[in-house]
C-alpha cells in the first residue's frame, strides 16, 4: 500500500512526514502554482531524505526537456504528467529517461475515463486516477464518485486522489481495489505547508486496516 504526500515544500516537512512512513513525496514544478517549489529546493530537500523514499516531480503540459532537465537537477526518481499529454508524449519522456517512474494522473469524470487511463498502461508505470474539475489539474479537494471504481483493476499500480482525507480514507480502501493514496490539500494548513497531525490520524487510520490492504 502506498503513501504519497503531495505539495511539499520544505525539508522539515518532508523529513517528518518520511519519518512516519510515507514512502512518497510529490514536488510541484508548476510555477503557477501556489505549491511551486524550485528545482534547486527540491534537490536540497531529496538529498536529506531517506533513499528508500521516492521523489515525484508533478508537471502540467511541460515541455520534455523542461521535465527532463528538472529531473536531472532535482534528482527525482519519478514523473507525473498532470495534464493532457498523450501516450506520445509518455513514450518520448520513457525513451529519454528510462530509469524513472512515469505516473500519469487521469482526472475522473465517468466510467468512460477507465477507457481513457488503459490506453496509457503500455507507456507509465503507475496510474493516478483523479477528481475532473473543469479548468484545474489537481489539488481540488473533492472526491468522485468511487463506486463507479469498485471493481476497476488494472494491469498497473493505480493512486487514488481527489479529496482523500484521514477521514475517509478507510472508506477509500474499503470501496476501491487501489494500490495506494495521494493526498495534498486535505493536509494541509494552507498551500504547501502540511498539517503532521492530520498526517499522523491517516497513518493512524491506515493501521488499524494495514492487514486488509494491497502490499
Amino acid at each position: 500500500m502506498r503513501i504519497k504526500i503531495c505539495g511539499l515544500t520544505n525539508v522539515e516537512e518532508a523529513r517528518a512526514i518520511a519519518s512516519m512512513g510515507v514512502d512518497t513525496i510529490g514536488f510541484i514544478c508548476v510555477q503557477e502554482s501556489p505549491r511551486y517549489i524550485s528545482p534547486s529546493s527540491i534537490r536540497a530537500i531529496v538529498e536529506k531524505l531517506p533513499p528508500q523514499v521516492s521523489t515525484i516531480g508533478v508537471f502540467v503540459n511541460a515541455p520534455l526537456s523542461e521535465i527532463i532537465k528538472i529531473v536531472e537537477d532535482a534528482k527525482l526518481t519519478g514523473v507525473q504528467l498532470h495534464g493532457e499529454e498523450d501516450t506520445a508524449f509518455c513514450q518520448q519522456l520513457r525513451e529519454k529517461l528510462p530509469d524513472i517512474e512515469i505516473i500519469k494522473a487521469i482526472r475522473y469524470k465517468n466510467p468512460q475515463s477507465q477507457q481513457e487511463a488503459e490506453e496509457y498502461i503500455p507507456v507509465v508505470d503507475t496510474l493516478l486516477i483523479d477528481t475532473y474539475q473543469k479548468g484545474i489539474h489537481g489539488g481540488t479537494g473533492k472526491t468522485f464518485n468511487w463506486q463507479e471504481l469498485r471493481d476497476y483493476r488494472p494491469s498497473r499500480p493505480w493512486l487514488v486522489a481527489g479529496g482523500v482525507s484521514p477521514d475517509n480514507v478507510i472508506t477509500a480502501f474499503n470501496t476501491l481495489q487501489c494500490d495506494g493514496i495521494d493526498l495534498s490539500s486535505k493536509v494541509e494548513i494552507s498551500p504547501g505547508k502540511k498539517d503532521l497531525e492530520k498526517i499522523r490520524q491517516l497513518i493512524v487510520s491506515l493501521e488499524s486496516i494495514k492487514n486488509k490492504l494491497p502490499n
